[in-house]
């Protein structure tokens, strides 16, 4: 898949699932629940256990129905593996510029992770197809993204730490592009109970709430997902 339409898609989903997992079958069903919710798009971390093995079997199970990425790169040696596994983006916590280059030299779409209005310009400047702004609820999760898109307007901002369903609305209002959302969607404990239709259920609300906030036409509700 070309890059553009990588961007696109994510774009239009809204959501970015985290699966810091320590399970690779967890991820694993984890991804199958959010495809049953029209969430078409996960992060795997690199410092989660078999990282690479997990992208490359994901990307090879639904075959770009799912865009695969792989978070927490921060050297170009990571960018280089993951890109050999099959990823479709990079995320990072923050910003290395060699990074960013490299992405963009490999025609990979690249999220650098960046905190203040300095450094946000700064990895805009390099080449980030989007800022992800980390972690953006300690300094006041939409209020701040709200104040950085005023001078930044420009700027594609992708929040990430401590969004949530009660503030995704606000976050997409404030006029983040895209969410990263961890622990608040991925629910280990319905996943323990092997109730992933819980876990389609509250994808479907998050894609829900982003929709709504940006006036989008409804999405249809979750396939059924059974037990596993």
């Amino acid at each position: 898949m070309q890059k553009s339409e990588v961007l696109a898609q994510i774009r239009a989903i809204g959501v970015v699932p985290l699966l810091r997992l320590s399970s690779s079958s967890d991820v694993l069903d984890m991804a199958d629940a959010f495809h049953s919710a029209h969430i078409d798009v996960v992060e795997i971390p690199l410092d989660m256990p078999e990282a690479l093995s997990v992208i490359s079997t994901l990307v090879e199970r639904f075959d770009e129905k799912v865009l695969v990425g792989a978070g927490s790169v921060v050297d170009t040696d990571s960018a280089s593996t993951v890109i050999a596994a099959g990823a479709s983006f990079v995320t990072s916590p923050s910003c290395d510029l060699e990074v960013v280059k490299y992405c963009n030299a490999t025609d990979l779409a690249v999220f650098p992770g960046a905190l203040t209005p300095t450094e946000i310009l700064a990895a805009w400047k390099a080449g980030a197809d989007m800022v992800r702004v980390f972690p953006c609820s300690a300094l006041g999760g939409p209020s701040y993204l709200k104040a950085l898109k005023a001078p930044l307007p420009q700027i594609d901002l992708f929040p990430c730490g401590g969004v949530t369903l009660q503030n995704a609305a606000a976050f997409i209002e404030a006029g983040a592009c895209v969410l990263g959302v961890g622990r608040d969607l991925v629910d280990l404990a319905s996943l323990r109970e092997g109730r992933l239709d819980r876990i389609a259920e509250r994808a479907h609300l998050f894609t829900e709430l982003v929709r709504d906030a940006r006036g989008d036409t409804p999405t249809p509700p979750p396939a059924t997902v059974g037990r596993r």
